[in-house]
């Protein structure tokens, strides 16, 4: 998540006092301001010893101290963090008010930051500004034990014999949706892959009836829930604005809702609600170690907290990867040629989970290079809950205890020395004979890494790959704009910003 600046608010108190009152106010300013410089300048550079990473205190964009660089910060978190690399090397602390943000950037810096325990890098102490979203007792307000339990019902709604299961699923809704294109037009691309996101993610997260009954109705409270996540929120996730009013509104229907569906399931068990595959099923069944067993209102939690992290990564992934393809005009022509290949001589045939998982290198490895150019989330944070010790570029340094410690996959996955012509869309640097990605375990960070990896990417990639799979056989497209969107870095989750329309006709060979 990016963090975001403060603005400043000035008072005129130059009408109000006078004569000597005005020289004891000015003084008084001047230690108030004296006093801040001490905390917020002199006392983070003096954590962390010898081996502390050098602090980052001057900035293009200022000459104030510390200023500059939360201004800088504020404008563009990722050029200020490509900055800071090329001037500082892969290991720098930022003060950013009160806090220090330590920067692991590359394959080397970013391995403790992958490796640490939770006893030593924790998720807490950073995330808690999700609980009015999720509600209490989820994910990152849970217990250890508790979350863990959470964690394991998730691992085990998105495993391989689920998968299975759901690619039938999300091509039925790809299917139904795309019949509602007619024949030719135009679109905005992002819009309608993210309807169809929530459509397919519904199908298989909440099951038939809430996707065949509710959907409208939960479509438009995760709408309410997600714009009620706002920069203000990281600091003060209970601020009283409308945005968070709404937010907790919505939470609230959502735990009505939920736990209505819940409950006719519980009272009507020979009623044919779902296929049992939906994650909504296993979580009802959730016990935790102590045998107390999970209530409606965690269920409902999960279930807004995996559409969160399935909704963003998805939709925008596949509008990238859509987006970049059609960019490339030779890459886009190899992309409908594996899927002609596969599907020529059955053009009738289902995209089952072995066509999606082993049969569409092409098409994985484009969705693995947008990601790569273009995360989702630009900044992943951690908060050192003890000392870190950090090796890189043959330098050795702590992490003092307290500061948030923080990688950008955006910049670590741009380092030229690990791929290639990194601003290049370039979906063969991960086939046979270049494999980049493999330069190290941690190069590519895509679904994170390490112990806290994204459970979910099966899912996204088996979600997105059978989305796109049906799309460029369906139908021919280009996009109306001459090149492909910013990055929208103002976000809290990095979108495109800029058109994303697309010209499309019906393929006459489609089924």
């Amino acid at each position: 998540m990016t963090l975001p600046t403060s603005g400043a608010a000035t008072i005129n108190v130059g009408g109000l006092v006078g004569g000597s009152d005005s020289m004891l106010v000015g003084l008084t300013c001047l230690s108030v301001l004296s006093l801040l410089y001490a905390f917020f300048v002199l006392r983070p550079r003096t954590k962390g010893g010898s081996s502390a990473p050098p602090t980052v205190t001057k900035s293009p964009v200022s000459g104030l101290p510390v200023v500059g660089t939360i201004v800088e910060f504020g404008k563009s978190p990722v050029k200020m963090v490509q900055r800071c690399y090329e001037e500082y090397g892969p290991v720098f602390t930022v003060p950013f008010f009160h806090k220090r943000l330590t920067f692991l950037i590359g394959p080397e810096a970013q391995e403790p930051f992958f490796k640490a325990p939770d006893e030593v890098l924790s998720q807490d102490e950073v995330y808690g500004f999700m609980k009015p979203v999720f509600g209490p007792g989820v994910v990152y307000d849970a217990s250890k034990k508790n979350r863990q339990v959470q964690f394991q019902s998730m691992a085990h709604g998105l495993r391989t014999s689920r998968l299975k299961g759901y690619t039938a699923k999300i091509e039925k809704e790809t299917r139904q949706y795309l019949e509602t294109w007619g024949e030719s037009g135009e679109l905005d691309l992002f819009h309608a892959l993210s309807e169809l996101t929530i459509l397919t993610s519904s199908r298989c997260l909440h099951g038939d009836d809430v996707r065949e009954n509710l959907f409208k109705e939960v479509s438009q409270l995760y709408h309410d829930l997600d714009h009620g996540l706002t920069p203000l929120t990281v600091f003060f996730p209970n601020a009283p604005t409308a945005a968070h009013k709404k937010r907790n509104e919505a939470r609230a229907k959502m735990v009505e809702l939920f736990g209505k569906v819940i409950k006719n399931r519980r009272d009507h068990p020979d009623v044919k609600h779902s296929d049992g595959t939906d994650i909504l099923s296993i979580f009802m069944d959730v016990k935790y170690k102590d045998g107390s067993p999970i209530t409606d209102e965690q269920v409902t939690g999960l279930l807004i907290a995996l559409l969160f992290a399935g909704q963003h990564t998805s939709c925008i992934t596949s509008t990238w990867t859509s987006l970049f393809i059609l960019n490339n005009p030779e890459i886009m022509k190899r992309i409908v040629s594996e899927q002609m290949d596969i599907f020529d001589s059955e053009p009738d045939a289902a995209v089952d989970y072995k066509k999606v998982n082993e049969d569409m290198p092409l098409l994985h490895n484009s969705m693995k290079e947008a990601l790569r150019l273009c995360p989702p989330l630009i900044l992943l944070i951690r908060y050192a809950v003890k000392e870190l010790k950090v090796k890189a570029a043959g330098k050795n340094y702590t992490i003092p205890k307290g500061d948030m410690v923080l990688i950008s996959p955006s910049v670590g996955m741009r380092i030229p020395e690990v791929f290639k012509d990194p601003d290049t869309f370039d979906p063969d640097r991960f086939g046979p004979g270049r494999e980049e990605d493999k330069s190290s375990p941690y190069a590519y960070m895509g679904f994170g890494g390490g112990m806290h990896s994204c459970m979910g990417q099966n899912f996204a990639f088996v979600q997105v790959k059978t989305i796109l799979s049906v799309l460029f056989r369906e139908f021919e497209m280009e996009m109306i704009a001459d090149k492909v969107p910013d990055i929208d870095y103002e976000a809290m989750v990095v979108g495109p910003k800029g058109d994303c329309r697309i010209r499309y006709k019906k393929r006459q060979t489609s089924k």
